[in-house]
């Protein structure tokens, strides 16, 4: 037999799958349908990892496996290319971002079909492409004209050297990622999407839906909506509330201080009234250098300012308390003001410890002298709820109280906030948007999209934060769709998210000039019935594409309530040393390395027999080798065909019981395991000294799916015909059980003999074979029988002396 030339091999079957179009999803087929989908990549400079190739991996498999069984799957593949990754690598190299873009995903797309993917190469979609963004801006219109665009002033972090806006991730520690210079909070215009207005609508859709529970449980934690009272605190020197929110109204008694955060309207609002206010302007310019994050940890020194001029009036007790401002209170969450009660809550103790607040305690349980109590317990000090000891009671009764008082009501609030939805950045989709003196924000005329992304040469950010857009003129300027006068074009575009926030849905129907998809190919294709991906995506990623999807839906644009049905995740790939790959650890394995070296079927295999696919693996190189030893062991049966078209008695048994470990494992994602069968498989096959055609036919479609080359090479020269045209094998279940098992026989507890008895058989039955076993009537002889222990195909023990 020749050698196993892989890469010849490899290179002769991408070709014909991709000659014969072999993974073209039909739409309108009559067979069943399968939609599978895996998270389409950024196409970076550096192109694929290893992390990629396991997370396409899975449902490469089940999508390759379901060929087989008869559905017509859709697996299709595209490029989530806007982003700032390629704005900044044409700001340092002077290569447009188009162009940056078209040469990084065509790496992508050779180093996919190298590795063999069975994706319908003929539904790519990228993100940058008019044709996909017209979309893109369709919905976003859509949006508009609904009420769910809105824009409004917030803080953000700036950078004054970069004059560049930056994210929490890139701006920690109050320092610039790019210049190591203090970024500082400054007001600007953003625009938002009102996603809060679906978040019922997106917590309600997870009981609907078959994800992994930690991911639902991110989404609900992401979502983070609490049911609480809206309380209103009288200003003692002002005809003026203070309205705040809390789940805990329950406790209003133990209230014995207020924090406002540092941009909270009420402080401007009364500066002349305020004694302190130049106190309080140093500290809200210390605060104006902290990023979010640095702001609302928990584990810092409790810093804040009291004003004076200004004291709150607890509802229920009428005492004036003191109002602080302190950083860890932000505008954006809740009302931007809070109550505090030191006595059950450990940020509000510590604070009221450094500031020398009363302490009063309202439920008992604790020793408030040493620390705030945070459990359950009796009401006291607190008038009508005295005597209380279940919380839902007490949270019921306050909200009647607080009621019959005018100065408070239940409520909901969610952790979530509405989605900042610009970028001062060129590489991104235009918002179609035109700001007109006379008409104020209009709506670019559905007819004139796309609204191209003009071509500039200099994509550096404007001053002030401004998009490069700002300074392209002939942008810029144009007329008013609603009165034809002088207006100006919105210069900010949208977020990376957008983009990925509907792709699975052109996916359907990738080509159509007229919509985003027909209904009829919607209505086909969906929901998307397995969507893989990484944990990292699982909340803004899900959260943003469920609330588009939702929206949708309302308007009638698609027939699904939920998009995807069903999610699961993969592990990370670690290096060799156990820690997570990066460049600057040197543990960065490039997959072309092993396709080069050892064919990409070995690489397949190995990342989805490497461990527990939904857990972090470390990389290794021997298991590679290992995998490569199987591969070659594959090639070599070749040489052991002999006549025979249904399995022989001595491997029938293993022969079915691979089958159904396969077939299922594969829908559970235990791709290591299957792997491992079909090791044990072969290992049997070869200690039988061959192999008949009927087994190695099942054996190679068992494993086409994972090693799909050697596989449809070995089929073909048998003479079975073309593998990705076959059908899935069946198993017999009555043929998945051993006619014998083996079991083992003791004296007093230790082994004496392993013996084969019949499946199944009782205890006489057990007794008399091993009583014929030389190894047993030894270990018996001279010896008298005074019980046994029969475990039914497992063990059998005599006690004897």
């Amino acid at each position: 037999m020749q050698e196993y030339r892989f890469s010849e091999i490899e290179s002769k079957w991408q070709h014909y799958w991709d000659e014969h179009g072999t993974f073209r999803a039909e739409n309108g087929s009559k067979k069943p349908k399968f939609y599978a989908l895996v998270e389409f990549p950024y196409p970076s400079g550096h192109g694929m990892h290893v992390g990629h190739i396991k997370a396409y991996s899975s449902l490469e498999v089940v999508s390759r496996k379901r060929r087989l069984q008869g559905y017509n799957v859709l697996f299709p593949i595209g490029f989530d290319a806007y982003g700032l990754p390629t704005e900044n690598t044409a700001i340092k190299t002077g290569v447009h971002p188009r162009q940056v873009t078209d040469e990084n995903i065509k790496k992508f797309t050779s180093q996919l079909k190298r590795v063999g993917f069975s994706f319908d190469w003929s539904r790519v979609v990228d993100t940058t492409e008019e044709d996909y963004y017209k979309w893109t801006q369709w919905i976003f219109l859509q949006m508009f004209e609904h009420g769910l665009v809105f824009r409004d002033k917030t803080s953000v972090n700036y950078c004054p050297s970069c004059k560049v806006v930056l994210s929490n991730e890139d701006s920690q520690g109050g320092k610039c990622d790019v210049c190591h210079s203090e970024i500082v909070q400054k007001e600007k215009e953003v625009w938002y999407l009102r996603i809060t207005e679906y978040a019922d609508r997106l917590l309600q859709g997870l009981e609907t839906v078959d994800y992994l529970p930690n991911i639902k449980l991110q989404q609900q934690n992401w979502i983070g909506k609490s049911t609480g009272a809206f309380v209103n605190f009288k200003i003692a020197e002002q005809d003026e509330e203070l309205r705040i929110y809390t789940t805990r109204p329950d406790t209003l008694y133990g209230v014995t201080f207020m924090v406002m955060a540092p941009e909270h309207p009420m402080i401007e609002k009364y500066r002349a009234q305020i004694a302190n206010m130049d106190a309080l302007d140093a500290y809200r310019a210390e605060c104006a250098k902290k990023t979010e994050f640095e702001r609302t940890q928990l584990v810092k020194d409790k810093t804040g300012v009291r004003i004076e001029g200004l004291t709150a009036i607890n509802p229920l007790t009428g005492k004036q308390i003191p109002i602080y401002v302190a950083d860890y209170v932000m505008m954006g969450y809740g009302t931007g003001a809070i109550m505090a009660v030191p006595a059950h809550d450990t940020r509000d103790y510590e604070f009221a410890k450094k500031f020398g607040i009363d302490i009063i305690e309202v439920i008992k349980g604790g020793d408030i002298s040493k620390e705030a109590y945070t459990g359950d317990g009796e009401m006291v000090n607190s008038g009508e709820l005295n005597g209380i000891t279940n919380k839902k009671d007490a949270i019921e009764k306050v909200l009647k109280v607080l009621a019959a008082k005018g100065c408070g009501e239940a409520g909901v609030q969610y952790k979530m906030k509405d989605w900042a939805f610009n970028r001062q950045r060129y590489w991104g989709e235009p918002i179609p948007l035109v700001h007109c003196p006379h008409c104020g924000i209009v709506a670019v005329p559905y007819e004139e999209l796309p609204l191209r992304l003009p071509p500039v040469e200099n994509y550096e950010p404007g001053t002030d934060g401004e998009s490069p857009l700002a300074k392209v003129e002939s942008f810029v300027k144009c007329k008013c769709p609603k009165c034809g006068g002088d207006a100006r074009r919105e210069t900010d575009t949208m977020p990376q998210w957008a983009g990925s926030s509907w792709y699975f849905l052109r996916y359907c129907d990738p080509h159509n000039p007229d919509a985003l998809a027909s209904m009829d190919a919607l209505k086909y294709w969906l929901p998307v019935d397995w969507y893989n991906g990484g944990m990292e995506h699982v909340t803004r990623h899900m959260i943003y594409s469920r609330f588009w999807h939702k929206f949708l839906y309302d308007i009638g644009a698609v027939p699904t309530d939920e998009p995807y049905a069903k999610r699961t995740a993969q592990g990370l790939i670690l290096g060799s040393d156990g820690e997570k790959m990066s460049k600057s650890k040197g543990n960065v394995v490039d997959p072309n390395d092993v396709v080069d070296q050892y064919g990409a079927d070995v690489l397949r295999l190995y990342v989805l027999f490497m461990g527990d696919y939904e857990k972090a693996a470390p990389w290794s190189d021997s298991s590679v080798k290992g995998c490569k030893r199987f591969v070659d062991r594959i090639w070599a049966l070749q040489d052991m065909v002999i006549d025979g078209d249904s399995y022989r008695p001595a491997v029938q048994t293993v022969m079915h019981k691979t089958i159904r470990k396969v077939t299922e494992d594969i829908e559970s994602l235990k791709f290591n395991t299957a792997i491992a069968q079909m090791m044990t498989l072969v290992n049997e096959l070869y200690a039988t000294g061959g192999i008949n055609k009927a087994e190695l036919r099942t054996l190679l479609i068992l494993l086409y799916p994972f090693a799909p080359h050697i596989t449809s090479e070995i089929f073909e020269q048998q003479g079975f015909g073309i593998l990705s045209d076959a059908q899935w094998v069946e198993y017999d279940p009555a043929l998945c059980v051993e006619s014998e098992v083996e079991i083992v026989v003791q004296l007093c507890g230790k082994i004496k003999a392993k013996i084969m008895i019949p499946q199944g058989a009782d205890e006489a039955k057990a007794v008399e074979i091993a009583m014929a076993d030389p190894k047993v009537q030894e270990a018996l002889a001279g010896k008298t029988v005074r019980k046994q222990i029969y475990v039914q195909n497992k063990l059998l023990n005599f006690v004897a002396n």
